[in-house]
């Protein structure tokens, strides 16, 4: 097991696995890939595609700096409760497009409904936060998509001062 290097929470947002009425899949897949890169995963929630509850999420888990990393799966699109990216865009503090459009571009290249992502990611507090779709090979690709920066990013938002490598 890689030595853990970051803390990390995974909410899974969907009306139907909130009520049970739908295995979560996500979930799991995203903890196991990051679990199998050091991540810790110190939280995983199931919480309805309610815009309130989602804010309200993102800052409780991102107050104090306890986690480094929250990723978000599901309600990224453009159905009608897929407020997800709204409810992240209301709490963020930075945003950071380079990596939602990383995510489509790559997305992209799988399936043409990568178009319709509305994922966004940014900083609350020294927590970097991404959306991820709802579907376990969509959330796998994308989360795919940001792997590489990763380190980067949460080294950098945490202070680090060290020169970037060109």
């Amino acid at each position: 097991m890689p030595e853990i290097r970051y803390r990390a929470a995974v909410i899974t947002v969907s009306d139907r696995g909130s009520r049970g009425e739908r295995e979560d899949l996500s979930g799991p897949e995203i903890a196991r890939i990051l679990e199998s890169i050091g991540i810790e995963i110190v939280v995983r929630r199931i919480i309805p595609d309610e815009k309130e509850i989602i804010r309200q999420t993102l800052v409780e888990l991102c107050a104090g700096s306890k986690i480094d990393l929250l990723l978000t799966t599901g309600g990224t699109g453009v159905s009608p409760r897929d407020v997800t990216p709204d409810a992240t865009r209301d709490v963020i503090e930075r945003d950071i497009p380079g990596m939602a459009e990383e995510m489509r571009r790559q997305s992209g290249l799988v399936t043409p409904h990568a178009m319709l992502s509305r994922a966004i990611a940014g900083i609350l507090n020294q927590t970097l936060i991404v959306n991820l779709p709802g579907s376990p090979r969509g959330a796998r690709e994308n989360l795919s998509a940001v792997l590489p920066a990763l380190n980067h990013a949460i080294e950098k938002i945490q202070g680090d001062t060290r020169d970037c490598a060109t």
